[in-house]
């Protein structure tokens, strides 16, 4: 799956299950070991977990599987990789002390991305 396919699914599955400021960050250029990073905000730990779950669902669909998932349990910073693509889902007061928004803040937003075709 292409990474462009792959951010624009995360991010709908995001924003179905009510996930707020959902970023998606082009690191191509930053980094050698990710493409990019999707940050999402979630209200409580239930709401981060079901995002976590729907995501690996959807995405497991197209057989693409995360090689790691940390942070389901306690669900305030749940960190999924997928290799290219690590989904950062955080409760809003880890989001704001690990401020990964500001610390990646220079690189360039994968969204809106378009649909093929």
């Amino acid at each position: 799956m292409r990474l462009e396919d792959k951010v624009r699914l995360v991010a709908e599955v995001l924003e179905e299950k009510k996930g707020e400021d959902i970023v998606a960050l082009d690191l191509r250029e930053f980094a050698t070991i990710v493409d990019a990073f999707i940050l999402v905000s979630a209200q409580v730990p239930v709401q981060a977990r079901s995002m976590a779950d729907e995501v690996e669902r959807v995405l497991g669909e197209s057989r693409v599987f995360p090689w790691h998932v940390e942070g389901y349990g306690e669900g305030r910073w749940i960190l999924m990789d997928y290799g290219d693509v690590v989904v950062h889902i955080f409760l809003q007061e880890a989001r704001e002390l690990y401020d990964l928004d500001r610390l990646w803040g220079d690189a360039p937003s994968l969204l809106p991305v378009e649909k093929e075709g």
